[in-house]
């Protein structure tokens, strides 16, 4: 192969393509010691890319990698194409009596445009795009479409929480709603993040995402991206909300609470469930059902204006509870001129008295430390076993039944606005955004538990 060919392949996998002139895009059948696959020549990632498999794409959607050393026969069936970066787009005027809203994308593939022929995936940058990746969209609203950065969720930083919330504030004065399309590794975070920064909001702001990329039969990008478009023109709620499936088929899309939401598994489609808080709604068939009380939630009413607060204190850590933790883990972050600690401890809210020394010393820097319960259900009560009460006396703060990310993303958003002890504890334990419940539903363990 060509060595400026970006396929990434190395060693023997290479040497086995280039037997049969093979490239990137070309039809190759393949027989093995098992089976006959026959699919598009796709590249390896550059990044940890072994010399021992080749990468195809059946023509059903999924990718496969074969082992050379099981590869009894291989050809070169047919020659491919060159990607097209540019397909040709579904251009499409504004409609009118149809409501705005605007998708504001930060990476991942739930907008992406996949040529199935090479197995590229380009990225949907403007409303045309997005009609031609989800169609169905132009029945729905016209869309305003904004790429704010192109980044894997788990390289998202604070600053990008800061970016995201100024620009949702400036585009909630032109569209009925705001969508974020978003990588779910992190989705909770964000979701926290935007709930805290932007208050008194007059239209709901959806984040949603695709456990199965776009390339793939199954994909979950369109039906989520569909969903969270009919939220924005038309839910009632005006609040950071989550639209994620409900169930592993495609028969809702379920509307979760921004700061009581947690990603619970690794790649089904149902991954996320609420935590110690009710399912807010589902979209079903294209309506939207709203599953509590309506004076639980803030309601859409275009005349409110936003409360803008997007800072947030980067130099907080957050550290889990583990047999053996000692005090040094707190003492480097002390070290390191961090500002603030959440600790996800065990059960009720403990730690090991190995760190009560290494908590004095943050009190006695001023620095906050938060506790909360590495367990899923549930709350921190502090006062009912002698760790606790000991912990509680030395200074941390109970986090109720906030979970670990959200108290962790809380105290960064405290603490870009204040610094005194006794407001940031104030705060801490004040609810903002639905974070901090009186007390967890009895039932909820039984009914959401996976």
């Amino acid at each position: 192969m060509p060595k400026d060919e970006p396929a990434g392949y190395l060693g023997e996998a290479q040497k086995t393509l280039n037997r049969v002139k093979a490239k990137i895009g070309d039809r190759i059948r393949v027989s093995t010691t098992e089976n006959i696959f026959e699919g598009i020549v796709i590249p390896r990632a550059e990044i940890g890319a072994d010399d021992q498999h080749i990468i195809i794409k059946l023509d059903s959607g999924y990718n496969i990698g074969i082992h050379v050393n099981n590869i009894q026969k291989i050809e070169r069936v047919a020659p491919g194409r060159k990607a097209q970066p540019e397909l040709p787009p579904i251009t499409r005027k504004t409609k009118k009596g149809l409501p705005w809203a605007s998708i504001l994308s930060t990476g991942g593939t739930i907008a992406s445009r996949v040529d199935y022929q090479t197995g590229a995936v380009n990225p949907a940058l403007t409303a045309d795009d997005l009609y031609t990746v989800v169609p169905e969209l132009g029945n729905l609203a016209n869309i305003r479409a904004e790429v704010l950065f192109s980044v894997f969720s788990e390289n998202l930083l604070p600053s990008h929480w800061t970016t995201m919330a100024e620009q949702i504030a400036k585009h909630l004065d032109e569209s009925e709603g705001v969508v974020i399309p978003h990588g779910t590794d992190t989705l909770g975070y964000t979701a926290a993040a935007l709930s805290f920064a932007l208050q008194n909001l007059p239209g709901p702001v959806i984040l949603t995402g695709s456990q199965r990329s776009s390339d793939r039969p199954s994909s979950d990008a369109a039906l989520n991206l569909t969903a969270a478009v009919i939220i924005a023109v038309q839910g009632p709620i005006a609040e950071v909300i989550i639209a994620m499936h409900r169930y592993p088929d495609d028969t809702s899309i379920a509307l979760y609470p921004g700061t009581q939401v947690r990603k619970c598994h690794t790649s089904r489609r149902d991954a996320f469930k609420p935590i110690n808080a009710d399912l807010l709604g589902e979209v079903k068939n294209g309506q939207v059902y709203i599953l509590v009380d309506e004076n639980s939630y803030l309601h859409r009413d275009k005349t409110r204006q936003i409360r803008l607060q997007p800072e947030f204190d980067p130099k907080v850590a957050l550290i889990k509870t583990t047999p053996g933790l000692m005090g040094e883990r707190i003492d480097v972050l002390i070290d390191q001129g961090y500002h603030g600690i959440v600790i996800e401890g065990t059960g009720l809210g403990h730690a090991p008295e190995a760190i009560f020394e290494a908590i004095e010393r943050a009190q006695s820097e001023q620095i906050p430390v938060v506790m909360t319960s590495q367990c899923i259900w549930g709350r921190v009560q502090m006062r009912v076993y002698r760790t606790g009460v000991e912990l509680v006396q030395r200074g941390v703060i109970p986090g109720e039944d906030m979970i670990a990310e959200t108290a962790f993303v809380k105290l960064m958003w405290v603490l870009a606005q204040t610094r005194d002890s006794t407001e940031v504890q104030k705060r801490m334990l004040t609810p903002i955004a639905g974070e901090i419940t009186e007390c967890s539903k009895r039932s909820q363990y039984e009914e959401l538990s996976p």
